[in-house]
This record gives structure tokens, sequence and C-alpha cells, in this order.
């Protein structure tokens, strides 16, 4: 078990954010068969024949011990709006000390992996090649289904700033996971394979939604980061199953358009015009002329998440959708 010690000061400074290269991270357990296969097998289908040219065994070195990541992979992000392209520059920036460190941390037996032997004794060189890796299997397995992937972050984070509101910081650990319990002011999360305790000192607790995490949960603590918990986004379940089955909804597309029919299904998860627009290669003004007429019919609804505007199925519209398909 893990404990966290929170302070006042601590829990004013629970915050969230998202972080695409920790998606990036955690999708190669998934690809490597460490975890999550059934769930993600569409992911894994449609990716394989797009990696099969793709060397990825500095990758697969740095994260062959599951559990644990060297932090220089996994940087907390700076908000809910980081980027890749940001998240991977600063990987790209590290300090050449900071790799060391935590390389043997990984590894404090020194048994180093031969790939990973050259990035540690030239990080400012392989720091390059490594990010370079990292970009191109992010434009192959994670960039083309990112949408999605955000849409799904979008309502895991609007669902615990609802919880937040109604029920505090009680009601939003106790939801957030089984392994993870608050009380007495301290975060205890059950990890059988870890066992530390240590202060959060005043930097609050970052809480990252993420995809390729489930079923399981991360903690990083190191000194220069505010200590971060990754934990599976809520509807995990669903990520891979949003897009449009012709055969679903084609009755539904009968009686109100095959256009508005598809927005029906895909918005079963909150999504923004843009990423609706993306997914069913229409422009955002098409997109926003039939979101219009299914708003004014109360079958979807929209809700301001910071400067994005999503768009989310009501009751009425989830009934329909299940009377006519």
């Amino acid at each position: 078990m893990i404990e966290v010690g929170l302070t006042g000061r601590d829990l004013a400074r629970v915050r969230f954010a998202r972080s695409p290269l920790e998606e990036v991270t955690f999708s190669l357990a998934v690809l490597a068969g460490r975890k999550g296969a059934a769930l993600h097998g569409p992911w894994l289908a449609a990716v394989k024949p797009r990696l099969a040219r793709l060397d990825l065994s500095l990758l697969d070195a740095l994260t062959a011990r599951g559990n644990y990541y060297p932090g220089f992979l996994v940087p907390p992000p700076k908000g809910a709006d980081a980027t890749f392209a940001d998240e991977v520059a600063r990987m790209r920036a590290t300090d050449p000390a900071e790799v060391r460190r935590e390389l043997d941390l990984c590894w404090p037996d020194g048994n180093l992996a031969a790939r990973l032997r050259p990035l540690y004794d030239d990080p400012t060189r392989h720091l390059g090649e490594l990010a370079d890796v990292y970009t191109r299997y992010w434009e192959a397995a994670i960039e083309p289904f990112w949408p999605r992937i955000r849409a799904l972050h979008d309502a895991d984070l609007a669902h615990r700033s609802a919880a937040l509101t109604a029920g505090g910081l009680d009601r939003l650990f106790a939801e957030l996971h089984p392994q993870i319990e608050y009380a007495d002011d301290r975060l205890r999360l059950h990890m059988s394979a870890h066992a530390a305790s240590f202060a959060a000192a005043g930097a609050g607790v970052l809480l990252i939604p993420s995809v390729f995490i489930w079923p399981k949960i991360a903690v990083f603590d190191t000194d220069d980061y505010q200590p971060a918990i990754a934990y599976p986004a809520r509807g995990v379940g669903a990520v891979w199953g949003t897009e449009p089955p012709p055969a679903k909804i084609t009755p539904l597309a009968g009686l109100v358009g095959h256009s508005r029919a598809a927005l029906l299904v895909l918005l079963e998860l909150p999504r923004s015009t843009k990423q609706l627009a993306e997914t069913l290669g229409v422009t955002a003004p098409t997109v926003s002329e039939h979101l219009a007429v299914l708003k004014r019919s109360n079958l979807v609804r929209a809700r301001r998440a910071g400067r994005t505007v999503l768009y989310e199925r009501t009751a009425l519209g989830s009934r329909l959708l299940i009377e006519h398909s």
C-alpha cells in the first residue's frame, strides 16, 4: 500500500489534467500483451498492421517492467489542454542526470537492457531518438483515435467535477477507483506491489484519467513534480464501441436522417463539434447545423467544458435510439 499524507493546502490543490504522452506509454503494455487485450481488441486489430515496420525495441525496453516507468516517460501534464507535441518536447529536454537517475531507480540492480545502454551513456543524443520513436508511434497508433480518447477524458472530467460539487473530496475519491481510499487526510492506494509513505508537502495531487491504464492505477512521485495518480477513465469499456454501425442506425435514419442518426449514436460520449466532424468526415458547420436541430428537439444537450462546448445525448435521445434500433 502507498500512503500519501495531505494537508489543507494539498486538498486545495487537487486538480485534474490529461496526458497524451501517458496514454502513449500505457498503450505499450497493451500492445505487448501484458494487459487489456480483450478490452482494447478493436484498437489492437487496427494498429498492429500500421506498426509492422516500426522499430519499437527502445520503447519496449523502457516499459518492460510494466508497473515501473522512468519519470521522463510520464511527466505529469501541466493541464487539461496538454498536447502530445508539448509533452514530447519536455521529454526531449530532460536533464541527462535525471535520465540516468530514473533508469537507476527502475533498474537498481544495474541490470540495464543492452538496448537502453546508449540512452544511459549519452542521454543528450539518444533522447532525440526516443522522442522521434515516440512521435512515429503516436502518429500511427494513438493520434488517429485521439478524438474518441479525448472525448472519454472529457466525459470523465465532467463527471468528476459534478461529483466534487455534489459531495466534495470524500465522494470524488470514493468513486475514483476501488484501489483508492481517502480518510483522515490521507490517500491510501492499495497496490500490492508497492509499499511507501510520503507527504504531498503542499504540492497537492494531480489526477489523470486514462484509457490504456485500465484496469489498474499508476502513482508518480518525484521531487520535481506534483504527486500524480493516473486512473481508468469512467466508461472506458465504450471507447472502441461508439462508431455508428450502419445496421444500428438504419431504422432511426428513416426518421431523423442518416447524419443525425449517426450523431445520436456517437453522442453516447460527450464530444465537441470538431471531434464529431473528424469522426464523420464532414465539415464542422454541417455538424453544427444537425446539432442545432437535435438540440431544438431535446435529443441532445450542450455544456461548456473550459473553452470547449461538448454535446451529449439526452434521455429522450437515448430512448429514441433504443426504440428505433
